[in-house]
């Protein structure tokens, strides 16, 4: 029971300082002078994704390699099963004037390759500088393309930093740094709760660590981008649900399974080989309907996703 408590308060610390941190790096960046377009597509993306990157590197640091990759994976599928579907359920999304088919595009190539490189059974730190090459080629390109995309007035650029969640032009120096430090403390310290208290649910269970990072910390670092998507289709802002989605997902293959393959060797279980790598990859090209269709993900597709979704737990749980 103490595991399921301390587990909880890992995941709480995880959330909230994740959400200090994104706060406190976009003021920053702001403050600094570096337009609100580039810090959404960077900083915020990696702000989001330090939970999951804080997770598999401590999974990996503590002997349990299996919960790092499950993460990543059951992550993904979270994302678009999950994180789509949830706020479908309240608002339709619509994508008509979605702009996020390049975005897209780039998230199915990080994919295969991603499963490309699982063939080869572990992911080293060869597989790491793959990944990490692509990363920066989708990095440089979202930065050209940012700039190339800019509203010439400066009307349009104060619009997009208000629009920017947690941009306050009135937040002081002080409380910056106070949201930083407590951003960097805190997420190395919820990850190490969590990993240490997943890793003993999983044997007092008998069930393995890949299995618990599939499902219950892969939905636990989805967290943020649940409840900013749910926000997000309330605004009726599709762009920003879709994006959403998409960025995490490239960084969560190319970022955080990069980084980690540097830690330490990532050996692929053979069951997420036979089966969760494909129903993320199946996930993804679900997601390709909408997107390069664009197709409104009414309340009925948000009942399919979300039912998707569980019928995919308690297969992994089986």
């Amino acid at each position: 029971m103490m595991d399921f408590v301390y587990a909880l308060g890992g995941l709480v610390l995880l959330l909230v300082a994740g959400d200090l941190l994104v706060r406190g790096a976009v003021n920053l960046s702001l403050r600094l002078g570096i337009p609100a377009l580039i810090v959404s597509l960077t900083v915020v993306a990696f702000g989001t994704s330090a939970p999951e990157l804080l997770v598999s590197v401590s999974a990996i640091l503590d002997g349990v390699p299996g919960l790092a990759l499950g993460n990543v994976v059951g992550s993904n599928t979270a994302n678009i099963l999950l994180v789509l579907g949830v706020p479908a359920l309240i608002t339709t999304l619509h994508v008509i004037d979605n702009s996020t088919r390049a975005s897209y595009l780039q998230m199915i190539a990080a994919t295969v390759l991603f499963i490309l490189l699982a063939f080869r059974g572990t992911l080293d730190w060869i597989a790491g500088l793959a990944l990490l090459a692509a990363l920066v080629a989708m990095l440089w390109h979202a930065f050209h393309s940012a700039r190339s995309h800019r509203a010439a007035t400066k009307e349009a650029e104060a619009e997009a930093e208000e629009d920017l969640e947690g941009a306050d032009p009135d937040l002081p120096w002080w409380k910056i740094g106070l949201f930083l430090l407590a951003g960097l403390v805190g997420l190395p310290l919820g990850a190490d709760i969590l990993v240490d208290a997943s890793t003993n649910i999983a044997r007092a269970f008998g069930v393995s660590e890949t299995v618990i990072g599939l499902t219950l910390v892969a939905l636990g670092t989805s967290l943020p981008e649940l409840a900013t998507t749910v926000m997000a289709a309330l605004r009726k802002q599709a762009d920003v649900a879709f994006g959403n989605v998409i960025g995490s997902n490239m960084f969560n293959l190319l970022g955080i399974i990069g980084i980690s393959a540097f830690v330490g060797r990532i050996p692929v279980d053979p069951e997420i080989m036979r089966f969760d790598i494909w129903v993320m990859l199946a996930a993804s090209l679900l997601l390709g309907v909408f997107v390069l269709r664009r197709i409104d993900i009414t309340r009925f597709c948000g009942v399919l996703l979300s039912v998707l979704y569980v019928l995919y737990v308690l297969a992994v749980l089986n």
